[in-house]
């Protein structure tokens, strides 16, 4: 494989990596987790719809994510839709003819396609601070 699949493969790959699931071990994960507990008031492992009103993001989503609609999301219901948003998204949408698999070149179109987001100057080159930029852009549209 030369450099330059490799890269665009690295970059696809890394992508997919960033949406990680709630619960997942990390900063970012660990975070998330954090601020979920907190917004459960009451200790129960639950987050009612007045909870919910403290994670705007969530709130939004509140009953698509309440999928016993009993009112509460629980963590479980969490993690189930950030798995349907999250990595399960990302390879919907590499999977460009729909057939459920990712081929090499749908595989690469996404990563070029990543590329081209991240080469803030179109000059061909990304540099360390145009992959910072991308990253913060990315995380602050996934900020709750």
């Amino acid at each position: 494989m030369n450099k330059t699949v490799a890269a665009l493969t690295a970059l696809a790959i890394g992508a997919l990596a960033t949406t990680v699931a709630l619960a997942e071990p990390g900063e970012r994960g660990g975070r998330m987790l954090e601020r979920l507990k907190a917004a459960d008031a009451n200790a129960d492992g639950l987050i009612s719809r007045s909870e919910a009103a403290a994670l705007p993001r969530l709130a939004a989503r509140f009953d698509d994510i309440d999928a016993n609609r009993d009112g509460q999301v629980s963590f479980e219901e969490l993690r189930a839709a950030r798995g349907a948003h999250g990595h399960g998204g990302h390879f919907k949408r590499m999977d460009t003819n729909g057939d459920g698999k990712v081929s090499r070149a749908e595989a690469l179109a996404a990563a070029e396609a990543a590329f081209a987001r991240a080469d803030a100057n179109g000059d061909g080159f990304i540099t360390q601070e145009e992959v910072a930029s991308a990253r913060k852009s990315h995380r602050g549209h996934g900020k709750q």
